[in-house]
């Protein structure tokens, strides 16, 4: 058994909750944002437009950040650039109220990293923490016993 395995599940600190709140929020906000606006509010064509689709790939990672998996945590604030990236431009290029939802993109996409970020961060703090406290907890010498009489 790996070391890891044998050990109990840590509870959550109350920072790593709300930054998982965070993550799983926001990535909810870009998905339904991303289907209102080109669906129904600023499509590109009228009667919205295949760029929808667009939402396909963050509903990937959805899975495993209410499953807590620290690798989805990481390559999704490695993906959600892309989505940064095109909310920057249409900010600038697109009219309103398309510019508006932009904005509101940019946004959830800096939400989502720095709370993906701040994630990973903070369990792995944690775990260092508690691999510290064992390691203490199991190599502390034995005290020392005088003999009798």
């Amino acid at each position: 058994m790996t070391p890891t395995s044998s050990s109990p599940a840590l509870p959550a600190s109350p920072s790593v909750a709300l930054t998982r709140v965070l993550a799983v929020g926001s990535l909810l906000g870009l998905i339904v944002l991303g289907l209102a606006w080109e669906l129904f509010l600023a499509p590109i064509r009228p009667g919205g437009s295949w760029l929808a689709l667009k939402v396909l790939p963050l509903c990937l990672p959805l899975a495993g950040l209410l499953k807590n998996r620290m690798y989805t945590y990481r390559w999704v604030s490695l993906m959600v650039w892309l989505y940064f990236t095109e909310g920057a431009v249409r900010a600038y290029s697109d009219k309103p109220p398309g510019n508006f939802l932009a904005m509101i993109e940019v946004a959830l996409c800096l939400l989502l990293f720095t709370a993906c970020a701040l994630h990973v961060r903070l369990r792995l703090k944690n775990a260092a923490l508690v691999q510290t406290d064992e390691g203490q907890n199991t190599l502390s010498p034995a005290p020392d016993v005088k003999p009798a009489g």
